[in-house]
């Protein structure tokens, strides 16, 4: 049966003292935070749930991986509350139906999935993924829908998703390589937060990348730059592949600035919240998240996800940061791209 696991029992001594508290975006002490979350719980109103801004950072924050944000988007799908305009959540529900707009490519044991980014079809290229060379899908019908968390319309994910993991399964993939970290968070906490079973093995790309990197040997060169991360909001439901991302620094020499947004206190891109909240919190959101990486002394801002890349890219090259996809910044290190081209700078008005 497909329904939330939550277990009200692990919060009677918590009762959001370790999500709520730690919100960047609400600054509740530990005595409202106890009394709005036991609201949450019952299913009463709680001004949080109007202001949540669908970080998905409290999914980290909870040390009993009970998916406090899973039951703050089902209250308020519940209670009509909407994160973002309506014309945007029915424009994503619309144009993201499992009805035939798809691409599989040479289907193996093993595949890249694009989700429904075509972003991907220009980053995976080269080297790196020689050996997963056509061996892809792409599309609706393999499209996460861990976005309709954004937009408080968890029964979008639970009507669509068993269907988008049938439709993997009968590929016969055993291992389904996530270059997003929404479906690799879909399908290693989404689903079975929701009783949804996964027949094959999602593997974050960041592991991939890592083992290819290794692989190489001493093709890769040491870059020897520092670099600020930047932390996407889906990462938050599957926290363990932020080492990964030291790992691969590590290999490719590259400095992980020391800074205050990064690790489990990052900013997000803030473009959802531009969306639901407006301009004035968003604008400052990126301006203290960027103005971080500058005073960090970061000559590269590292991009994993590609919303995050359209909202900020332009910004951090502003600063004097060169904005670069993490996919990228390894082939520099392998020697397949000699420079980085700069994003054509927006003109300001």
């Amino acid at each position: 049966m497909i329904g939330l696991k939550f277990d009200k029992t692990k919060c009677v001594d918590c009762k959001g003292v370790f999500c709520l508290t730690r919100c960047q975006y609400l600054q509740l002490d530990r005595d409202t935070a106890r009394k709005e979350w036991q609201k949450i719980v019952d299913g009463e109103d709680s001004f949080v749930l109007e202001a949540c801004t669908t970080c998905y950072a409290c999914e980290e924050y909870c040390p009993f991986h009970n998916h406090p944000f899973y039951l703050i988007v089902e209250r308020q799908e519940q209670k009509g509350i909407l994160p973002a305009p309506r014309p945007i959540i029915t424009m994503w529900i619309n144009q993201c139906q499992p009805v035939g707009r798809f691409t599989v490519g040479k289907v193996d044991e093993r595949m890249l999935s694009y989700c429904f980014l075509p972003h991907f079809n220009t980053l995976v290229k080269g080297k790196l993924f020689d050996d997963t060379a056509g061996a892809v899908v792409f599309g609706q019908e393999f499209f996460c829908n861990a976005v309709y968390l954004h937009y408080a319309h968890t029964s979008v994910i639970t009507e669509r998703l068993p269907q988008i993991v049938a439709n993997i399964g009968k590929l016969g993939v055993r291992e389904l390589i996530c270059l997003h970290d929404e479906c690799y968070g879909t399908f290693t906490s989404l689903a079975p937060a929701y009783g949804i079973e996964v027949p094959f093995k999602p593997v974050h790309y960041f592991e991939y990348l890592y083992n290819r990197l290794k692989g190489l040997g001493k093709t890769v060169k040491k870059l020897d730059v520092k670099a600020a991360y930047q932390r996407n909001c889906s990462s938050r439901l599957a926290p363990e592949t932020d080492k990964l991302v030291d790992d691969i620094f590590s290999l490719i020499g590259v400095e992980r600035v020391k800074r205050e947004y990064d690790k489990e206190n990052a900013l997000c891109c803030a473009e959802i919240i531009r969306m639901g909240k407006g301009p004035a919190l968003a604008d400052d959101i990126q301006k203290r998240n960027i103005d971080d990486m500058v005073k960090a002394g970061a000559e590269y801002c590292v991009f994993n996800c590609p919303a995050c890349w359209d909202a900020l890219a332009d910004k951090v090259a502003r600063k004097g940061i060169k904005p670069v996809h993490i996919i990228d910044l390894c082939k520099l290190a392998i020697g397949e791209a000699q420079s980085l081209k700069l994003p054509e700078l927006a003109v300001e008005v």
